[in-house]
């Protein structure tokens, strides 16, 4: 058969669009569930970076309290729901062994810390190499409806266009005018069973984040409605799933202030966030977040994670 020369450029245009196609997929680098989870991050043990009235503890320390514990494919991560706390309650913060640029973090949660005045859960990433906020930090977190923000040195924000979320924020820089201080840019979920004992009245779900070149996008799917790919966890296609909760883009360079990034799972009380809420939203169980936290142990029966797996997949 005879080529002509329009002909050939079509074929290989449209062998290009097939190869970049393919290239494109998502394919899985780190599978972090079971007895292999613990193999993928180390057990912070240090001073709270984020202020809380929490005592981290090792591994070995966490798991003869009996605050983490594998069954299965399921990672049991609790706090110490038994004693009083005048030196902060005993906790758990891991965080990843590698360092990460872009890709898509799924994340499949059973259970996580109920809507507890004074807890402040997150699962997050943030530049671990550069001081906080140089390298750019992505949070997910809050109390009974979740919020997704982004902390960055200056000159990154957001529209407020592409996802199903409030954006209530949208300059990202930690000390932008106009915005609390520390605020960064953030988007609030749409979904009322997105976080703490709502989400787990629905018995959890999954948390996606694909991070790329150009953006940021956070995906919450219920239990019920999680995507066949995603659920297959083979070569998942964000392209096809519904539209996001957040979606960071806009007038933001996401090569340069999101950089070498280490996932962070944890749960805290007080400090910088639960601690400067407590005046308005929990004033009346105790003068202080700090007191009531130490005194309450019962309260926080409740504030632990179950968490089904953490994949990474890269392209």
């Amino acid at each position: 058969m005879h080529l002509t020369r329009a002909r050939l450029a079509a074929l290989l245009l449209a062998l290009c669009i097939q190869v970049q196609s393919i290239s494109a997929a998502y394919t899985l680098v780190d599978n972090c569930a079971g007895s292999s989870f613990a193999s993928c991050f180390s057990f912070f043990s240090g001073g709270d970076p984020t202020h809380g009235f929490v005592r981290y503890l090792s591994q070995s320390d966490a798991q003869s309290q009996g605050l983490f514990s594998v069954s299965g494919n399921s990672v049991y991560m609790g706090v110490d729901s038994k004693n009083k706390a005048p030196n902060g309650r005993a906790s758990i913060r891991l965080e990843s062994k590698k360092l990460y640029n872009r890709g898509l973090f799924v994340l499949d949660v059973a259970h996580m810390p109920s809507s507890t005045c004074g807890t402040w859960p997150s699962f997050w990433t943030w530049g671990a190499e550069k001081p906080w906020p140089e390298n750019g930090e992505i949070g997910i977190h809050t109390n009974t409806v979740n919020a997704m923000s982004l902390h960055t040195s200056d000159g990154c924000s957001i529209d407020a266009n592409g996802m199903l979320g409030r954006v209530v924020t949208t300059n990202c820089f930690i000390s932008a005018p106009g915005q609390t201080s520390n605020a960064g840019c953030g988007i609030e979920s749409s979904s009322a069973s997105s976080f703490g004992t709502p989400f787990n009245g629905g018995g959890g779900g999954v948390y996606a984040m694909e991070w790329t070149t150009s953006s940021i996008k956070i995906w919450f799917f219920p239990r019920n409605s999680i995507p066949a790919d995603l659920a297959a966890g083979n070569a998942p296609d964000p392209s096809k799933w519904s539209t996001p909760q957040a979606s960071f883009q806009g007038g933001c360079d996401i090569g340069r202030h999101f950089v070498n990034h280490q996932i962070v799972i944890d749960t805290t009380f007080c400090g910088d966030w639960a601690g400067a809420v407590w005046p308005a939203d929990c004033k009346a169980l105790a003068g202080s977040c700090n007191e009531y936290v130490a005194n309450n142990p019962g309260v926080f029966a409740e504030s632990y994670w179950r968490i089904n797996y953490l994949k990474v997949f890269r392209q």
